[in-house]
């Protein structure tokens, strides 16, 4: 049986979560969904311009795994914008940067948070 996904700190919720091409109707599109973390990585990757090692420190994880969510990450959005998919920002195995833990690593559950 595989280990259960260690959570990993992130540091907000998103605004907006979905993004989808223009003039094409949402039933005719393929969604692809990004994680939380995933969206993280990204923006620690790229908007703050942190090293690999700098990010994983921030999100709590080691380079290896911060390196693999990173990976998917931009599999996923370069899927969206090449096939002209929808992208769905959702679910992950998280907890807030600041706030007490999670169900999974920490034993505590935030209503606001719950993957």
């Amino acid at each position: 049986m595989p280990r259960p996904p260690c959570c990993k700190r992130i540091a907000e919720i998103p605004g907006v979560r979905y993004f989808k091409p223009r003039a094409v109707p949402l039933a005719q599109l393929e969604e692809v969904i990004l994680t939380m973390e995933e969206l993280e990585s990204l923006r620690l990757a790229h908007l703050e311009e942190l090293y690999q090692q700098e990010a994983a420190g921030r999100m709590g994880v080691s380079r290896a795994t911060f390196g693999r969510v990173l990976d998917a990450a931009h599999r996923k959005v370069t899927k969206a914008l090449v096939e002209g998919c929808a992208l769905r920002i959702e679910g992950g195995s998280y907890h807030l940067e600041g706030q007490e833990g999670c169900s999974r690593c920490c034993g505590k559950l935030d209503p606001e948070i719950q993957p």
